[in-house]
């Protein structure tokens, strides 16, 4: 259905509700990934070993998942402000229960929360910030919504570690300012959603609930599996950098600082945000041309790093870059590719399977790794887990670049993590 903005609302109060959003979107992202360089600090306060730090955080790619798919897609039926904001507040309420409680059992509960509240976000927030752009056609082109809802996206999930590390590192209290001020910015910006025009008002009968579906054509299922093996590939090297990045800086290459571990988090989002905003619309076997050999190339500079003689960050931060924009073209390529292969009115359903490809992705190979870590070193485990994604990569790219060439350039997606 075409969004049609109602007449009623000023332009100038639908700019101020499309950055407010924007706000709150980069806020609530940049929230999730707060405990990135503070893991390491839990850990050793509470002797859990990095496989626990890996279950704690995939009980939030998992929480994210569930909540795609329960509610997700309840803002085109409710409006767009009765979703989103309910989500905004249960990050608050985690960002609470991260300073009352944190004892394992409440990290849980917190990143549960968290994801339960992301999942919502998502969808609401990048739906209402093109429906806010189309009002009244302000400010420059169509592309100006999708480009803030991808700097928001990733640009916040590099924030929150970058800032949480800095604040660990030169201010004190790490594991409560960090979270404390955070949750603060997000009821803030919750407080200016409140004020910013619906677009998406509820009314009539409401439809009978469902869950988000998932649709693939039969014809096209092997396209589809390569396109959700790229997407799991993406997700899986985000989550190693906000997981598991923080331990392997601290012991394997001696750099414990917190700062740097909330910068090599920042580095890895911020190229895959440059590289899909920055990069021209393409086809998406262009996009993957490129995508595919520079994760190729990030992953194997990453795991050279630390098998060096003398460990070298200087490499370990090339791969982090080099993997970053790789895992944001293909993430771009692989939507690029699913929409191109949906079925018309089955667009949103055939996502939903790529999205959760990508949560799977983002917890299953990470706790993978963090088990491996208690049998075997780090070097070992990280060399494993490149070999792993390295070869999916090259398993995929035959389908993905051979067969997607006949399909015409799509427009970029935002992502979501």
């Amino acid at each position: 259905m075409t969004f049609k903005p109602p007449t009623s609302t000023p332009r100038a109060r639908a700019r101020f509700g499309f950055w407010t959003v924007a706000v709150a979107f980069t806020a609530v992202m940049a929230f999730t990934t707060v405990p990135t360089p503070l893991w390491s600090l839990f850990a050793v306060r509470d002797a859990f070993s990095s496989f626990t730090v890996t279950l704690v955080f995939a009980v939030y790619a998992v929480a994210v998942a569930l909540s795609l798919f329960l509610v997700g897609h309840l803002s085109d039926t409710y409006g767009r402000r009765r979703i989103l904001v309910p989500a905004l507040a249960l990050n608050v309420v985690a960002g609470v229960v991260f300073v009352l409680w944190p004892a394992l059992p409440g990290l849980v509960v917190a990143r549960v929360l968290s994801g339960l509240g992301i999942g919502a976000v998502t969808a609401t927030a990048t739906a209402w910030l093109s429906e806010l752009h189309a009002t009244r056609q302000w400010g420059p082109g169509p592309q100006t919504a999708q480009v803030v809802a991808i700097a928001a996206n990733l640009g916040g999930l590099g924030l929150g570690g970058l800032i949480s590390g800095a604040l660990a590192e030169f201010v004190g209290e790490p594991l409560r300012l960090p979270f404390v001020a955070m949750a603060a910015l997000v009821l803030f910006a919750l407080i200016g959603v409140l004020a910013a025009p619906e677009t998406k008002a509820a009314h009539g009968p409401k439809p009978t609930y469902h869950p988000q579906r998932i649709e693939v054509p039969d014809g096209a299922r092997g396209r589809f599996f390569a396109a959700a093996v790229g997407s799991a590939i993406a997700f899986s090297l985000f989550g190693l950098v906000t997981s598991l990045a923080p331990a392997f800086l601290a012991v394997t290459l001696h750099e414990p600082s917190h700062a740097l571990a909330g910068a090599v988090s920042f580095a890895m989002f911020a190229a895959a945000a440059l590289a899909q905003t920055l990069i021209p619309s393409q086809a998406p076997v262009r996009l993957l041309a490129v995508a595919i050999p520079a994760l190729v190339a990030g992953i194997g500079l990453l795991t050279v790093a630390v098998w060096l003689p003398a460990p070298s960050l200087g490499v370990f931060l090339a791969g982090d870059l080099i993997a970053g924009v790789g895992a944001g073209l293909m993430f771009k390529g692989a939507i690029g590719t699913v929409a191109a292969i949906s079925l018309p009115n089955h667009a949103a359903e055939t996502l939903a399977g790529l999205y959760l490809a990508a949560y799977l992705g983002l917890a299953g190979p990470v706790v993978g790794l963090g088990a491996l870590t208690q049998i075997v070193s780090t070097r070992v485990s990280l060399l494993a887990f490149a070999g792993v994604l390295v070869c999916a990569t090259l398993a995929a790219a035959p389908t993905l670049l051979g067969r997607s060439r006949s399909h015409p350039p799509l427009q970029p997606q935002p992502t979501s993590t």
